[in-house]
């Protein structure tokens, strides 16, 4: 006679599932809209593919082949773009593909992955996954990174440090200076993911460039995380890329899904790159709502974080949850971040006025608290 097997931690599940993993919560996606709302949650570029896209993806017809690996015309194209060896270019199925394979090549239980908190919501659910602890940093008063702490909170345990800029959901970048000191004081066998999701967006001439002197040119230690799909509208095909020493991205390549870029996404993305005209000028006009729109909320008495996304931050706190539902019922949709804010995406011009009205009515009723980014 055998020992009766263990009986499942979680009383709904047929198989034994680690602790960890059954306590973490699935990422949630940015609400979906009907035909009559705004979708203001997922940081999506609200314009059509750029010109040629579509085109592309039309000839692609060969969908009972499999892709290249590799993406090897678009890893030429960008190493041509960015002036760099292809070997230091990996594409994946979206940036976040990229940032979970790096934390599985190099972090594991015991090991620590040091972030700034709030920031982008996957990096707690990427760090767990792989068993390795996360140490959250929290941001600075004007809801920006707080570099020295975050260089402070590493200890010989830390695989790797997230840099998120612009922070995602708050909107500030990182600036030059302020990086270069960061990295001259982290080890230089601790990797710093650099992820530029939305470096398109920014105009700060003093941020954070990955691809300059501070950043992978300058330090081996250094990948930098891009996408094709803010800026260049491509989020619904799943395609980014990275930028570091070869090395380390060939560790990276040994953990990733096989396959994962479709003949399609590469396809689109190439077709992206070459109308860099028509992407200069969306994106100038995206910027030009976005700084609209802060502005306009400064003026109701909103108290913005300076934005370099594609997005704007209302610091809602405990009221986080019932303005999100006036935004709603207003036929906007938001993102909120519970006990947090409320990430508000750029979307169509019409969105912005209707923004300001839910703004402008819900301000005056809400607590004043003296952190910046919160009203006040």
């Amino acid at each position: 006679m055998t020992d009766a097997a263990p009986t499942p931690p979680h009383d709904d599940a047929p198989v034994r599932i680690r602790p960890e993993i059954a306590a973490l919560p699935a990422y949630k996606q940015g609400k979906q809209a009907d035909a009559s709302a705004h979708k203001l949650s997922s940081n999506e570029n609200p314009f059509d593919p750029l010109p040629g896209v579509l085109e592309a993806l039309n000839a692609a017809a060969a969908i009972n082949r499999y892709p290249d690996a590799t993406a090897g015309r678009l890893r030429d194209a960008l190493a041509d773009r960015y002036d760099v060896p292809v070997d230091a270019v990996h594409a994946a199925a979206g940036s976040v593909s990229i940032l979970a394979q790096l934390i599985s090549a190099v972090a594991g239980p015991g090991d620590e992955i040091v972030y700034a908190w709030r920031s982008f919501e996957a990096y707690p659910m990427l760090v767990t996954v792989t068993g390795a602890t996360s140490v959250t940093v929290p941001l600075d008063a004007d809801a920006r990174h707080d570099l020295d702490a975050m260089a402070d909170a590493i200890t010989p345990r830390t695989r790797a440090v997230i840099v998120c800029s612009p922070n995602n959901p708050t909107g500030p970048a990182v600036h030059r200076d302020e990086f270069a000191r960061f990295v001259a004081r982290v080890p230089a066998d601790v990797l710093i993911i650099l992820d530029e999701a939305y470096a398109e967006f920014v105009t700060d001439p003093d941020a954070v460039d990955g691809l300059g002197a501070e950043g992978f040119t300058g330090h081996a230690n250094v990948v930098i995380l891009r996408t094709f799909s803010k800026a260049y509208g491509l989020a619904g095909l799943r395609i980014g890329y990275a930028i570091g020493h070869p090395r380390i991205l060939d560790a990276a390549r040994s953990t990733a899904v096989p396959l994962s870029v479709t003949a399609h996404a590469e396809e689109a993305a190439l077709a992206s790159l070459a109308v860099e005209e028509a992407l200069v000028e969306r994106v100038a006009t995206i910027v030009e709502r976005r700084d609209r729109l802060a502005a306009a909320l400064r003026e109701i008495g909103w108290a913005v974080p300076e934005p370099h996304g594609n997005f704007v931050w209302l610091a809602t706190r405990e009221r986080t949850l019932e303005v999100a539902e006036q935004f709603e019922r207003a036929g906007l949709i938001v993102r909120p971040f519970a006990g947090d804010g409320i990430r508000i995406s750029v979307g169509e011009e019409e969105s912005v006025d209707k923004v300001l009205r839910v703004a402008a009515s819900v301000v005056e009723n809400l607590p004043r608290h003296p952190s910046p980014g919160t009203l006040g």
